[in-house]
């Protein structure tokens, strides 16, 4: 027997207030046109006045649980992926924790931008293997709009706010790529690329939170190249091929992107789980939003192959196969 990561609920928020391109081109010199061509995003989701991370977190992470028939008493670890915390400290997390009623365990939060789902899906994963928890909430949070400089066109229309969380639990399989749940996590860094996306702000240098600063074409073409290496790392792992994969649940950065990632695949356009066009880039919390849209309407199914992988400012990134 082989100690596997079920996922038992997913969960999802996204802020009332709705921004179109139209209204974008309003403030900054750009048009719906512009950016449904080069990233395929017509609109995004904006937190309102005084709605943070952890606002957006606590509500994906009781869908989850509720979707798990768990309460927070059952839940030893919660983990939150976010580049945007409410505060400095303590993490985000715990004030997640408080807001359920769970009062043991463990809460931290985990930053590594877009890719901060996989990252932190793979530290739950190791948590739950090595038997020091049980059952884990994973979420994906951010409030991104909040360090976006609204008069830069080139980043200001790419990101938007929202969480997405899923419930892990302990169970067993036989050590195959027939097993139920996680599979394998992979993640990987290289910071020798900090200037091709960052944010010009923070406690230890500017005192100030600071704003999204990218150079897109370096992005775009980095990210082509390790998230497909990343890909098939997951697949070599597993002893798998691309043909074996159902889903694909990437990072919701830019259209081309993903169709990039389908085409090396092979994958169909129905077998790809696309939400960039309504929700943007949400960092950290793309990935389980799109999940958990996929889930919610039986897209996917038991026994379905799923490949998750992500790429952002670090650089950082990574990739997760998951046996629903």
């Amino acid at each position: 027997m082989a100690r596997r990561t079920f996922v038992t609920g997913c969960g999802s928020y996204l802020p009332a207030r709705v921004l179109t391109n139209d209204e974008l081109a309003k403030r900054v010199d750009t048009s719906d046109e512009w950016i449904r061509q080069r990233t395929g995003i017509r609109q995004r989701h904006i937190a309102a006045e005084g709605e943070l991370t952890s606002d957006l977190g606590l509500s994906a992470a009781r869908a989850a649980l509720q979707a798990a028939e768990l309460d927070a008493e059952d839940i030893d670890l919660v983990v939150c992926a976010t580049t945007t915390p409410d505060e400095t400290f303590p993490a985000t997390a715990t004030r997640i924790q408080a807001e359920l009623g769970m009062t043991r365990g463990a809460a931290f939060d985990v930053q590594a931008v877009c890719s901060g789902f996989v990252y932190a899906l793979a530290v739950a994963d190791n948590f739950i293997r090595l038997d020091q928890a049980r059952r884990a909430v994973v979420i994906g949070a951010e409030t991104f709009s909040r360090i976006l400089d609204w008069d830069d066109r080139s980043t200001c229309v790419l990101f938007g706010d929202g969480a997405g969380a899923v419930v892990l639990e302990a169970g067993d399989g036989e050590g195959t790529p027939r097993d139920r749940g996680i599979l394998s996590t992979h993640i990987y860094s290289d910071g020798r690329h900090h200037d091709a996306l960052y944010v010009d702000g923070g406690p230890s240098s500017t005192g100030t939170a600071g704003h999204v600063r990218m150079e897109g074409r370096e992005v775009f073409r980095h990210a082509v190249v390790r998230m497909a290496e990343a890909i098939d790392a997951a697949l070599e792992a597993n002893g798998l091929t691309p043909g074996d994969i159902d889903w694909l649940v990437p990072h919701q950065a830019n259209l081309r992107i993903i169709e990039a990632m389908a085409r090396r695949l092979n994958l169909p356009d129905d077998r790809v789980v696309i939400t960039v066009d309504r929700h943007a880039n949400t960092s950290a919390a793309s990935i389980p939003l799109a999940l958990a849209e996929a889930v919610g309407d039986r897209r996917i199914q038991s026994g379905d192959l799923l490949l998750l992988e992500a790429m952002g400012g670090g650089f950082a990134w990574g990739s997760a196969l998951i046996r629903w």
